[in-house]
C-alpha cells in the first residue's frame, strides 16, 4: 500500500526522488503539500517560472498558451469564463500525469480546449481514477485520449457508480475494445446505467429482427441516442420504418430511416415534406427518395434549394420528380462534384458531343473520379481543349459563352 502511496505520488509531484530511502520517503509523503509547493519550475511542460507579482488572469493565459500550446485568444476566451488559476503547480501535476497516460501534446491542447476545468481538478482524486480505470480495461493510452478528448465530460463520471457498470454493460453488447472506445467517445451524456441498458435491450430487439451486426454496432457506438431511447418509444420508431416498407435483414437503409425517424418529430417531418412540395416533388416522390436515401432528409432546406436550382433550373439536366430517384445525389457537395461535372456535361451538350441518351444523370454524379474523367474529359480534350480546367473548377462556363 506504502509503495502504490510513493508510485502516485511520483505522478503528481514531478521532483519526487526516486534516490531518497524509505525514510525520506514517509517524511516526503506526510509533507507533500508543502513540498509541492517548493519543487523545481522546470517541469516536464515548461520553463517558465512563477511571477508572484503576475496577475492571476495573466498568468492563465500565459500558462495555457505556453504550456497548452492554445492560440491567445482562446486562451484569453477560456481564462475570463471557465478557468482560473494562481500558479503552475496543480495544472504542471495534471499535465505531467496525462503525459504518463499516453496523452501528446496535441491532445492535451485539445482536452483543455474544450474542457479546460481539468486544470483545477486534484489529480489523484478527480482524474487519476479515471484513468487507472481505462487502462485496467486494455485501453491503450492513445485510446484513453481519443475518448476523453472526444467526451471530457466523462470525466465528471464516477467510476465506480457510473463507468465501470456502463462499461460492462457495453462490453457484453459489443466485441472488439475498438467499439467500447468509440462508445465512450460518442456517449456525451447518455453515460448513465440507465441510458446504457436501453442500448442492450434496444440491441436484443434488432438482433431478434435480424439487422446486420455491422449496422448494429455502428449505430450503438457511434449513434446510441438513437439506441438508447426508452424501450416503447425505440418499439414505435422501429414499427414506423417497418410500416415505410423497409426490411430490417435485407435493406441497407433500415438503420439510416430510423436514425432519421428517431431525430425527427412530427412536425418537422411535416415541414420537410411541405418544403420538398415548393421544390416540385408529390408526397410519392418524398416516400420515394426516402426509401432510396432517408440522409438526405437531414440536409438544411438551404442546401437543398441550391442544389435543385442549380441542377433543375440552371443545368436543366432532370426533372424535380427524376431527382427523387437519386436523392443520395442530394448528399453531394455542390461546389466539389455537382457544379464541375453537371458544367462538363453541359459543355458537350452544347457542342453535340454527346446526346441525352449517353449517360444517366445519377451515374454521371456517383461514378469515381478517374471513370468520369475516362467518360467524359479525356475522349473530348481534342474537341474542348478547356474540359479539364472546367471540371477541376478553374473555368466556368460564362468563360466559355454559355449562359447559365
Amino acid at each position: 500500500m506504502f509503495g502504490f502511496c510513493c508510485k502516485r505520488l511520483q505522478l503528481l509531484l514531478p521532483s519526487f526522488s526516486t534516490s531518497v530511502d524509505s525514510v525520506t520517503r514517509l517524511h516526503c509523503f506526510r509533507k507533500a503539500s508543502h513540498f509541492s509547493r517548493s519543487y523545481s519550475s522546470k517541469s516536464l511542460l515548461g520553463s517558465e517560472i512563477d511571477k508572484p507579482k503576475e496577475k492571476d488572469g495573466s498568468f492563465t493565459v500565459s500558462y495555457l498558451v505556453n504550456s497548452c500550446g492554445l492560440s491567445p485568444e482562446v486562451a484569453l476566451s477560456l481564462s475570463k469564463k471557465r478557468v482560473h488559476f494562481k500558479s503552475r503547480e496543480k495544472p504542471d501535476s495534471v499535465i505531467k500525469l496525462l503525459k504518463h497516460y499516453g496523452f501528446n501534446d496535441t491532445s492535451i491542447s485539445q482536452l483543455v480546449k474544450k474542457f479546460p476545468e481539468v486544470l483545477g481538478v486534484k489529480p489523484e482524486k478527480t482524474l487519476l481514477p479515471k484513468l487507472e480505470f481505462f487502462s485496467s480495461i486494455g485501453l491503450s493510452g492513445i485510446d484513453i485520449a481519443r475518448a476523453l478528448c472526444s467526451n471530457p465530460s466523462i470525466l465528471k463520471r464516477n467510476v465506480d457508480r457510473n463507468l465501470r457498470p456502463c462499461y460492462d454493460i457495453i462490453k457484453s453488447i459489443l466485441v472488439s475494445d475498438l467499439e467500447v472506445v468509440d462508445f465512450f467517445k460518442n456517449s456525451y451524456q447518455l453515460l448513465t446505467v440507465k441510458s446504457v441498458s436501453n442500448i442492450a435491450q434496444n440491441v436484443s430487439v434488432l438482433r431478434k429482427l435480424k439487422v446486420p451486426e455491422s449496422s448494429i454496432s455502428y449505430y450503438a457506438t457511434c449513434q446510441p441516442f438513437v439506441m438508447s431511447l426508452e424501450k416503447e418509444k425505440f418499439h414505435q420508431n422501429v414499427n414506423k420504418v417497418m410500416s415505410l416498407g423497409f426490411h430490417p435483414s435485407t435493406s441497407t437503409t433500415f438503420m439510416k430511416a430510423l436514425f432519421v425517424i428517431s431525430t425527427t418529430d412530427s412536425s418537422k417531418w411535416a415541414q420537410k415534406m411541405d418544403f420538398y412540395k415548393k421544390c416540385g416533388w408529390t408526397e410519392d416522390d418524398f416516400l420515394v427518395a426516402f426509401s432510396k436515401n432517408p440522409l438526405f432528409m437531414n440536409m438544411t432546406e438551404k442546401n437543398i434549394s441550391s442544389k435543385m436550382d442549380f441542377i433543375v433550373n440552371k443545368m436543366a439536366l432532370v426533372q424535380p420528380a427524376d431527382l427523387a430517384h437519386y436523392p443520395t445525389v442530394l448528399t453531394y457537395s455542390l461546389e466539389n462534384r455537382i457544379l464541375p461535372r453537371a458544367s462538363v456535361i453541359r459543355v458537350l451538350l452544347m457542342k453535340g458531343l454527346i446526346t441525352r441518351g449517353d449517360f444517366s444523370f445519377n451515374s454521371l454524379m456517383t461514378y469515381n473520379k478517374k471513370k468520369f474523367l475516362d467518360k467524359f474529359v479525356v475522349p473530348y480534350q481534342p474537341q474542348v481543349p478547356e474540359l479539364l480546367s472546367i471540371f477541376a473548377g478553374k473555368m466556368g462556363l460564362v468563360e466559355l459563352g454559355i449562359r447559365v
